[in-house]
């Protein structure tokens, strides 16, 4: 059933060319993506199962700067030229990458607040 269903997905999913273009078949571009998903979804479970508390938030801080890159790929998709569907998801990829760098350094901002000085409440 794997094997069938392995080949299916070999026959409908457009193929990545090689660097040399030699005229081979390469390897099915839906195949790479769905390896790639697979390695970064084990990569990233594993790695945050290790991140002591005490670290969290440097971490986190580092992942959001990080995660503008993402911003930076989503506009390049939506501005390059892409038809009606291909600029959807660009500007979608937009929005998506904004809240999720905006909303990580506000919690980010949040967190170190917490083990900032404690303001005396009443002025005394």
């Amino acid at each position: 059933m794997i094997a069938a269903l392995s080949r299916q997905l070999l026959d409908a999913a457009p193929v990545v060319e090689t660097a040399a273009e030699s005229g081979s078949t390469g390897v099915p571009f839906l195949i790479v993506g769905i390896w790639v998903l697979f390695l970064a979804v084990f990569v990233g479970v594993e790695l945050i199962t290790k991140v002591p508390p005490t670290i969290h938030t440097p971490l986190m801080s580092g992942a959001n700067a990080i995660s503008g890159i993402t911003l930076v790929g989503a506009l390049y998709c939506a501005g390059v030229g892409f038809p009606g569907l291909g600029r959807f998801f660009g500007f979608l990829a937009i929005t998506m990458a904004t809240v999720n760098v905006v909303g990580g350094f506000l919690v980010t901002d949040r967190m170190l607040r917490m083990f900032g000085p404690k303001k005396k409440r009443g002025g005394k």
